[in-house]
């Protein structure tokens, strides 16, 4: 398999014949044999390669420096200056108090000031992030200050609504619940009305 090119943004896995270190595999052997089955017997003899090179996976965001999806933009824009969304973006990460999965979509806004970058980079910058051990709310201030600090716009809104296995598969068990995090800047977070003007554009209301 052909590796991503630093332009497309996307991390992969491992290579398929990529090493496991032992450490690394007796490790998951030993979670394994805690919970209470036998990691010797046929169907889990290959299963610690296969979690170590998912959890590569699952966290190759930390090989990834999100604010270089940023780098190129576009100056010829046609004198646009209303709201960009990007919009319903779905995404997956982890949670880092149980590294149960975080499943949900974003939404992304900025007001630009004199230049745009390309709607996919958006996506990048919330998967770069997301790929990583974290917490929503953390998550939704790391890509609300990128999106900030590269593009310099006049406002950036970010909305992320997730569920959290860490709630609905263990613990207090409540299937079907979400959580909502935003982050407001610039004029979104000054401006009534430019706040409630990218709510609705979201469909979040106002």
């Amino acid at each position: 398999m052909a590796e991503a090119s630093p332009e497309d943004g996307d991390l992969i896995a491992a290579p398929a014949g990529a090493e496991v270190p032992d450490d690394v595999a007796e490790a998951i052997r030993t979670l394994i044999r805690w919970a209470g089955d036998d990691p010797t017997r046929e169907g889990l003899i290959d299963t610690p390669r296969r979690v170590a090179k998912a959890w590569k996976e699952y966290c190759s965001g930390y090989a990834d420096d999100p604010s270089r999806h940023l780098e190129r933009v576009f100056e010829e824009v046609g004198g646009y200056d209303e709201i960009v969304l990007l919009k319903d973006i779905p995404f997956q990460s982890h949670c880092e108090h149980h590294m149960a999965p975080i499943i949900g979509r974003a939404h992304i806004a900025y007001l630009p000031c004199d230049h745009v970058v390309g709607i996919s980079k958006l996506a990048r910058v919330l998967h770069g992030f997301a790929r990583r051990l974290q917490v929503q709310e953390r998550l939704t201030a790391e890509v609300a200050d990128c999106i900030w600090n590269h593009l310099k716009p006049l406002g950036v809104a970010v909305v992320i609504e997730a569920s959290h296995a860490c709630m609905t598969a263990r613990g207090v068990r409540t299937p079907g619940v979400a959580m909502t995090t935003s982050r407001m800047m610039g004029v979104f977070r000054d401006d009534d009305r430019s706040r409630k003007e990218v709510l609705a554009l979201m469909g979040l209301g106002g």
